[in-house]
């Protein structure tokens, strides 16, 4: 699709990762090329230090052995990955005309000076590190993000697990929300709502709801660069979630076939 020339661009900020990818993707396909900012992810050790000076080391060393044994086991479950891609038609790599920008950080000068260069319409955000005040600030149109579980009840990590895992599998979906200073605490503006596939576990349910989600994210960046974003009221309470421990994790699967 050619994108009208009075049309103001799309940028998409991302560590990327095949779910993401899926998004971005579809997102070309229904309103032109965006333009992606590729961040260099985190460090995991210095995730898991700031982690363990709020939590504590014992609880983010349970954090650490399930993030272990699920990245071991993507190793056994490829096959449920490529019947969810094959499945939906989805496109889980760059393709060679995406036009990508490198940089250290979400947060750092050089993101601030890519933004400022492109002049978007709006900035999607789609699984990077959350931005600072000052970042914030020096944006000056709305910026998104795509959350893969339901606001504000599931904010933070693993949102969707937490969701089937407590026994609330009327709200494994997704959100897309203005964001804030807070973890996921910005105005709810789409949510979409589904049920994991049989096999899905926490290692597949990104992709699974990139998937179902692509239409609603479309959906989102069409309404704000049109200006007609309107918040939700959703009614559910808010709570932060975070990796489950490996104790946690096992108990979940084993007593209730949550993986």
């Amino acid at each position: 699709m050619i994108p009208h020339p009075d049309k103001k661009p799309i940028v998409v900020v991302t560590e990327g990762g095949p779910h993401v990818w899926a998004i971005i993707n579809a997102i070309n396909e229904a309103l032109g090329p965006v333009i992606v900012i590729l961040e260099t992810p985190e460090s995991k050790a210095g995730i898991l230090r700031r982690r363990a000076r709020r939590q504590g080391w014992i609880s983010v060393g349970g954090q650490a052995a399930t993030m272990v044994l699920t990245r071991l086991g993507k190793r056994f479950l490829a096959g449920r990955m490529e019947n969810i891609i094959a499945e939906n038609n989805l496109i889980t790599e760059p393709r060679p005309s995406q036009r990508i920008v490198r940089v250290p950080s979400a947060n750092s000068p050089e993101c601030l000076a890519a933004i400022s260069e492109i002049r978007p319409g709006v900035v999607f955000l789609a699984g990077c590190r959350m931005l600072t005040r000052r970042t914030l600030a020096a944006i000056d149109c709305p910026v998104l993000n795509y959350h893969a579980a339901i606001n504000p009840k599931y904010r933070g990590m693993n949102g969707a697990y937490w969701a089937l895992a407590t026994g609330d599998t009327e709200n494994f979906g997704s959100t897309i929300h203005l964001v804030d200073e807070g973890v996921d605490t910005g105005a709810v503006l789409y949510q979409l709502r589904c049920k994991p596939g049989q096999g899905d576990n926490i290692a597949s349910y990104a992709l699974r709801l990139a998937a179902m989600s692509r239409g609603m994210c479309v959906r989102a960046l069409e309404d704000a660069l049109a200006d007609r974003l309107t918040p939700l009221d959703t009614g559910l309470p808010s709570k932060q979630w975070y990796h489950p421990p490996i104790w946690t994790y096992l108990w979940n699967g084993i007593s209730r076939g949550v993986w």
